[in-house]
């Protein structure tokens, strides 16, 4: 074996490494130039990195299409980045009310990209680190 060949072999697994890491964090399967909101209610919430995940049911209701009604996955950022805007692990329990607004799936899928969620009482909960605590995101408990 030559001098060369490990580092060969550690170049290319940092390389197959990379690719996999960027390849994870790609949005391209959202439209991210629509946005769409959505009310359901909370069945399960996810607290977990890579990434914090809320599944919501929404319900056939007057005015609902109903094409959106049953059962979403809801993405959203890291644990520490959403942690930075005021989330925690208890920010949703089953049960809860929820309106959301993301960026939907190119393949029309029941599943978005979330930019915020709006609480019953109005107040707006920011997933993004580029958003100002100021516009909506609540104080950490």
């Amino acid at each position: 074996m030559n001098a060369r060949a490990p580092l060969l072999i550690v170049g290319s697994l940092i390389a197959v490494f990379a690719a996999t890491t960027s390849a994870h964090h790609s949005f391209a399967m959202f439209d991210m130039d629509k946005d769409v909101t959505y009310k359901g209610v909370v069945t399960e919430y996810k607290w977990s990195n890579p990434h914090v995940h809320i599944t919501v049911e929404i319900k056939a209701e007057p005015g609902v299409d109903p094409a959106t009604v049953g059962i979403w996955d809801v993405e959203g950022g890291s644990q520490n980045i959403m942690g930075r805007q005021g989330w925690t692990r208890a920010s949703f329990k089953p049960g809860d009310p929820i309106t959301l607004v993301g960026h939907p799936m190119r393949d029309g899928s029941k599943g978005i990209s979330l930019f915020y969620v709006i609480l019953p009482d109005g107040t707006r909960m920011y997933h993004d680190i580029a958003r100002p605590k100021s516009e909506g995101a609540p104080p950490k408990p």
